[in-house]
């Protein structure tokens, strides 16, 4: 197998984790809130996701063919109501007087698993990361390569994770939350907001028919 697939297939994994949005939020604030060992459950979780949306991205990439809107129109719906519920706790939340968190995640690797397998930009995301990372030698791609691409994709999702769950839980982000942490947890519920309202503003009209063909 080419060496650049190989590379492409780690970069795009890599990057995909990295790049901020709505559970690079949660982390920040179970990773800072309640330590490494939360933040570390919460992306075992939400590894699941990552390697169910990169392994469609790769049979996408491999078929040449779309796998349709319907399904993620679905999980886009349930993702908006998801994060919509999670961002009106977090923006009602309230400071507590025994020097615990605001937001404490009780089962922190069960959030994560809810957040990578409904994630509506799962799929397109992971399909534009890994076309612009492996397009070089998207030519010579066979489905015999996809056990071997996807554990090299698992080896740039764990990288990445090691490299949040290191940065979040480090002792000058945790007391930088800890001092703003009222302001960062209605903020950040008013993200979640807004990341709900984009879901089911993208979602809604796909399963309404009111898309444009």
């Amino acid at each position: 197998m080419p060496q650049a697939l190989l590379t492409g297939a780690f970069l795009a994994a890599l990057f995909y984790v990295l790049i901020p949005g709505p559970a690079f939020l949660a982390l920040l604030g179970i990773g800072a809130g309640q330590g490494r060992r939360a933040g570390a459950f919460f992306m075992s979780g939400h590894l699941v996701g990552d390697l169910v949306w990169s392994a469609l991205a790769l049979v996408a990439i491999i078929g040449a063919k779309s796998l349709g809107t319907t399904l993620f129109d679905v999980l886009g719906l349930a993702c908006g109501f998801y994060l919509a519920w999670i961002g009106w706790k977090a923006f009602n939340a309230k400071p507590r007087g025994d020097g615990r968190s605001m937001l404490e995640v009780e089962r922190p690797f069960r959030r994560g698993l809810i957040f990578g397998l409904t994630n509506p930009k799962g799929y397109p995301v992971a399909l534009a990361t890994f076309t612009a990372l492996m397009a070089g030698a998207a030519d010579q791609l066979e489905f015999s390569a996809l056990p071997i691409l996807l554990a090299v994709s698992f080896l740039g999702f764990l990288m990445a994770d090691i490299i949040l769950i290191g940065v979040i839980g480090a002792g000058v982000v945790r007391r930088f939350y800890r001092k703003y942490e009222a302001v960062i947890v209605k903020c950040s519920g008013l993200l979640f907001m807004g990341f709900a309202v984009q879901a089911l503003w993208h979602s809604a009209p796909g399963l309404l028919g009111w898309r444009r063909a």
